[in-house]
Order: C-alpha cells, then sequence, then structure tokens
C-alpha cells in the first residue's frame, strides 16, 4: 500500500507560501474524492496548482475538482516524471504509468521547491505535497 492512510497525516503549515499537490488517480475517481484528499493535507493553505501525469490530466473528477479549488492542472510526461528522484519510489506505479512516481515527482517539479508532505493515499487517490519557493 502507497503512503500512509488519514492517520498521522501533517497538514503542512505555512501562512502567506504556497503549495503545489500533486495526485495520482485512476480516470474514474470522483471530484470529491480527489478535493477531500487535497483538503486533508493542505487545510486551508494556498494551492497554486494540482499536478500531475499527462495521461490523468484529462480526468473529468481532476478537472472538476482543479475548478472546485480554482486552480489550473499542471502535467508531466512519463519519461519527465522518471527523472525526478522520490522519496517513495513504486514498481507498480512504474508499471502502470512508465514512471516509479506520480503524485511526489509532479508536486515537486511543478513546485520547484521541497517536498513537504511525502505520498499518502486516501480513498484511492495518491496526494504529495511540495512548497513552492518565494
Amino acid at each position: 500500500m502507497e503512503g500512509g492512510q488519514g492517520e498521522g497525516w501533517g497538514v503542512v503549515s505555512g501562512a502567506g507560501e504556497e503549495f503545489v499537490v500533486g495526485v495520482g488517480l485512476r480516470p474514474s475517481t470522483g471530484a470529491a474524492e480527489i478535493v477531500a484528499a487535497v483538503r486533508e493535507v493542505v487545510g486551508d493553505n494556498v494551492v497554486r496548482c494540482l499536478a500531475t501525469v499527462e495521461r490523468r490530466a484529462g480526468a473529468v473528477g481532476l478537472i472538476d475538482a482543479a475548478t472546485e479549488l480554482g486552480v489550473p492542472i499542471v502535467s508531466f510526461g512519463a519519461a519527465e516524471l522518471a527523472g525526478v528522484e522520490v522519496p517513495n519510489p513504486d514498481a507498480r506505479t512504474a508499471a502502470a504509468v512508465g514512471a516509479p512516481s506520480v503524485a511526489e515527482a509532479a508536486a515537486l517539479l511543478a513546485a520547484g521547491g521541497d517536498l513537504v508532505v511525502p505520498k499518502r493515499v486516501r480513498s484511492g487517490v495518491t496526494v504529495a505535497v511540495a512548497r513552492c519557493p518565494r
């Protein structure tokens, strides 16, 4: 199983800071599940964007979640994600999408900063958070 399951999630904190949430999901995942997972890790902090692998950027649930959160979706190709060193690579993710990480790698690429919450799974949605540099 990837990451933790709710308990000990460690909501990010940082007044005035912005964060990117990397998201891994199945195509059928609904917006409500995605928004709940995002809010569980970032609380009321500012989210700059949701980041994911290109092949999931058009998923209806992700688009609806981004609309509800008022943020854009940033996507990266599998090869680009595969080039990012992450703390929790996963062989199943690598087999499924061609990169050992989606949430962590996408968050790091989109933010250009440090990973502050490693990947966590909630209701089938994998999220990871990176802090945007000031």
